[in-house]
C-alpha cells in the first residue's frame, strides 16, 4: 500500500526533537510553556514528556518560582530539564598541531581528555593509533562501557583531510576509510564532519552563559589557513559546510605588493595567515629592528615562533608592533566585511593568535575605528581552549545523535518502528 504524509516514527521523533530543542535554548521550562511555544496540547506534550522522563531523558527539577511574592493560582508549574548525564559523547578532533579526545557530557561538561601534539611528519597511523589507545583508556578510567555512550563525533580540520586519507570530490570530504578502520574497533555510530563547523556547534551548545534570543552566528577560525562557518536559527548553513576555507580568498589588503599564488593580490591567505605573519616578520628580523625578537631567537630567524612574536610585541619591537598592527587593521576589515555580508548576531573568533587581554582589546579597538561600535560589540573569543578541542567532535555528535533524533538511539527508533507498523 502507497504511504503519503508523515509517519507516526517521524511526527514522534520530531516532536521529541522540538522538546529537546527548547530545553536546550530556554533551560529549565514548564509543559505548559513547551505546549504554548510548539503549539501543541498540553495533554500532548505532558504524553511525549512523561515517556522521556521514563528513560531518562529528561527530568522534572522543581516548581517554577515566581518572582512576585503572590504566585498565581490554578495548577503549579513543574519544571523539566535534559538529563544531561542521561548519555556520554567521545570527542575525536584532528587539528593542525593537536589531536584531542575527550569525553563530555551532554551540555560539553569535560569529563576526560587526551591530547598529542603533532607535526608535519607525524604519520596518519600514530594517529590512528592515538584514536584507539585513547578511546579504550577514556572508558577503563571512567568504568565506562560503550553503551554509555551515544557515539563518537570525528572533527578533522580541512587542511588535515590528506593526512587523514580523507578525499574531497568536488569540494565533499569523504570519510569512508576512516569509518571503515575505525568499524573494526568499535560498533558505536559515529559522525564525521569539518572541525570549524563542530567547534562553532561548540560555541553554540555548550556556551554556560549563552543568549536564548542569540540565533544568527558567525565563527572565524585562524590557522595556516582561515576558516568560516555561518549559522541560521543556531544551525549551519549548509553552503558553508565544505567550503569554510572560501575566506581565505577574500581582499583585504588592494595594495599589497604581494601576488599569492592563487593570483590575487592582497587576499586573506597571503596576508593573515600565520605563514604570511611569520613572512613578514622574517623579512624585518635584525638586531636593529627587532631586538627583543632577535635575542630571544638567539639570531636566528628558524627559531622564531607566534609565541616570541607575542613577546616581542609586548615589549614593543619596532618592526613587530608595525606588522601587527597592520594585521590588526586587516582583521578588522575582514570582520567588518563578514559581518555586513552575513549580518549575525556574534562573531566569534578562535585560535585567535592576539587573544590575550591586551591585543585583542586592541583588535577592538582597531574594528571601532574600520566598522564602528555596532561591528566591534559583536565580536568575541571561543571558550573552546587548545586541551579542550576533542568539544568540537562531542557537539558533532550530540547534535546528530542526541537532538536530531529526538533523544532515540539507533537501535530505538528501529524498534519502534517495528512497534508502530508491525
Amino acid at each position: 500500500m502507497e504511504q503519503h504524509g508523515i509517519s507516526k516514527l517521524d511526527l514522534k521523533r520530531r516532536n521529541r526533537m522540538q522538546v529537546l530543542k527548547i530545553l536546550k535554548q530556554r533551560g529549565p521550562t514548564s509543559r505548559i510553556d513547551i505546549a504554548s511555544a510548539l503549539e501543541l496540547t498540553r495533554a500532548a506534550v505532558t504524553i511525549i514528556t512523561n515517556e522521556m522522563i521514563d528513560q531518562g531523558i529528561i527530568s522534572e527539577i522543581g516548581e517554577y518560582k515566581h518572582i512576585s511574592e503572590k504566585a498565581p493560582r490554578g495548577r503549579k508549574k513543574i519544571l523539566i530539564d535534559i538529563n544531561h548525564h542521561y548519555k556520554f559523547a567521545l570527542g575525536m578532533t584532528v587539528e593542525e598541531e593537536l589531536v584531542s579526545i575527550g569525553l563530555s557530557t551532554l551540555s560539553g561538561d569535560v569529563l576526560d581528555k587526551r591530547n598529542m601534539r603533532i607535526s608535519e611528519s607525524t604519520d596518519r597511523k600514530t594517529i590512528y593509533n592515538f584514536f584507539i589507545k585513547s578511546m579504550n583508556d577514556v572508558l577503563s578510567d571512567n568504568c565506562l562501557d560503550q553503551s554509555a555512550l551515544l557515539g563518537i563525533g570525528f572533527a578533522i580540520y580541512p587542511t588535515m583531510f590528506q593526512k587523514m586519507d580523507i578525499v574531497v570530490d568536488h569540494g565533499t570530504p569523504d570519510f569512508s576509510r576512516l569509518q571503515r578502520y575505525m568499524s573494526s574497533y568499535t560498533s558505536l555510530p559515529m559522525v564525521f564532519d569539518n572541525s570549524v563547523k563542530g567547534t562553532a556547534m561548540a560555541n553554540i551548545d555548550f556556551l554556560k552563559d549563552r543568549d536564548p534570543s542569540s540565533i544568527n552566528i558567525a565563527f572565524l577560525q585562524y590557522g595556516r589557513t582561515l576558516n568560516f562557518v555561518f549559522t541560521n536559527l543556531n544551525e549551519p548553513i549548509r553552503s558553508y559546510d565544505n567550503r569554510t576555507d572560501f575566506v581565505n580568498k577574500m581582499i583585504i589588503n588592494p595594495t599589497s605588493d604581494r601576488i599569492c599564488e592563487c593570483g590575487r593580490r592582497g587576499c586573506v591567505e597571503n596576508e593573515l595567515t600565520t605563514a604570511a605573519l611569520k613572512r613578514r616578520i622574517v623579512r624585518m628580523f635584525s638586531k636593529e629592528q627587532t631586538p627583543f625578537l632577535y635575542q630571544a631567537a638567539k639570531g636566528s630567524a628558524d627559531n622564531i615562533t607566534l609565541d616570541l612574536v607575542l613577546a616581542a610585541y609586548g615589549k614593543h619591537d619596532p618592526a613587530v608592533q608595525k606588522i601587527i598592527d597592520s594585521l590588526l587593521i586587516m582583521m578588522s576589515v575582514l570582520i567588518n566585511n563578514l559581518y555586513f555580508s552575513t549580518n549575525p548576531q556574534k562573531i566569534v573568533l578562535h585560535k585567535f593568535p592576539f587573544s590575550n587581554e591586551l591585543p585583542f582589546e586592541k583588535l577592538k579597538e582597531t574594528v571601532v575605528r574600520v566598522g564602528g561600535e555596532r561591528v566591534a560589540n559583536a565580536v568575541s573569543l571561543s571558550f573552546v581552549e587548545d586541551k579542550h578541542h576533542f568539544l568540537s567532535g562531542c557537539a558533532l555528535a550530540i547534535r546528530e545523535l542526541f537532538y536530531n533524533c529526538g533523544g532515540y538511539s539507533t537501535d530505538a527508533s528501529e524498534n519502534l518502528h517495528h512497534d508502530l507498523f508491525r
